[in-house]
């Protein structure tokens, strides 16, 4: 919340001044809120369910699809199902929906059939591909292999203007805050407690009469709706969702983002998120041909080095101090 205030209120600054946040900033520092959030939604499966998704850009990219198909609808003449799409309260409808159903429907045949670690990633991997597949065909009427674009409008507002802008800044912050505290509230409360217990031991847990697979599918099933919110609030400020963001190199970034930031610790994936993303915006102006040999030394150095990511090492520094200072 205070972050919230201080970047709006260093963006009222008058455009001479020192520490004025221009519009530009206000915009990128909104995308850097969406990524933070499809990073929390994968640690929640990832830190403290053990379940290694390599395809939740695909749940990203249909809440993206869904908020697209909405702001397209304005001010255009279309039709049939995408016309429905046009009114506000559907469209945030299929926003959670559409990333919602996949999960339950995915989940439900994944879990009950105990399909598990490597053999999960892989195939979440190959869902979000086919759906890359999918979305790059003119028959699915939603623009193809150039996606959708030109949007002009959110809420009868222009989505250029500076209000809009800091609305969505706003938005995007305040859900990344709000997907905290329910994710804070899952990890500590009894689910919590079966979700780790599921992590550390699966079929300890099973035989103690839990049913673990419903378990992990309604944490999925939560996660994915995280996601698609993340998805429907990148696209009105990036102004594009085409099937590039199914890509499945995108959703091992997300991975990375997670794994450097730190597992299982929620405040470490946000971190991770805009550590990485702030990491990339520089380095791709300076260096684009090497960002992605950067971004796998990162998870190679993690890896060995840092296992625990960012938010381990800060933890293990604070027990460090504590210890010497008791000393």
């Amino acid at each position: 919340m205070m972050a919230a205030v201080l970047v709006v209120g260093l963006n009222l600054l008058p455009s001479d001044h020192a520490l004025h946040v221009g519009d530009a900033t206000v915009s990128l520092l909104g995308k850097y809120c969406c990524y933070m959030l499809l990073a929390l939604a994968v640690d929640l499966i990832w830190g403290y369910l053990g379940i290694l998704s390599l395809g939740h850009g695909a749940f990203f990219a249909l809440g993206g699809y869904a908020m697209g198909l909405y702001l397209n609808a304005q001010g255009a003449n279309v039709d049939g199902w995408q016309a429905w799409l046009g009114h506000f309260p559907l469209a945030m409808l299929a926003v959670v929906l559409a990333p919602g159903l996949l999960a339950l429907v995915f989940g439900w045949l994944a879990f009950r059939s105990r399909v598990t670690g490597v053999y999960f990633s892989i195939i979440t991997q190959a869902m979000t591909f086919a759906l890359m597949l999918a979305f790059n065909r003119n028959e699915m009427g939603v623009g193809g292999s150039t996606g959708l674009t030109r949007f002009r409008e959110l809420l009868g507002m222009p989505l250029n203007s500076h209000a809009m802008t800091v609305a969505l800044f706003v938005a995007s912050l305040m859900a990344v805050l709000l997907a905290f505290v329910v994710c804070r509230m899952i990890t500590t409360s009894r689910l919590g407690r079966v979700c780790i217990a599921t992590r550390d031991a699966e079929a300890r847990t099973r035989f103690l009469g839990y049913r673990v697979e419903h378990v992990k599918l309604a944490v999925f099933v939560v996660s994915a709706v995280m996601a698609g919110i993340a998805g429907a609030l990148y696209v009105p400020q990036v102004g594009i969702i085409n099937p590039g963001s199914f890509a499945p190199l995108f959703s091992i970034e997300v991975v990375v983002w997670v794994a450097l930031g730190g597992r299982a610790t929620l405040f470490g994936a946000l971190i991770g998120a805009l550590v990485v993303n702030w990491l990339k915006t520089v380095l791709t102006t300076e260096m684009p041909d090497a960002w992605l040999f950067i971004l796998g030394g990162l998870f190679v150095v993690v890896t060995m080095a840092l296992p625990q990511g960012i938010a381990g090492l800060a933890a293990s520094l604070r027990r460090n101090r504590g210890g010497s200072a008791h000393e």
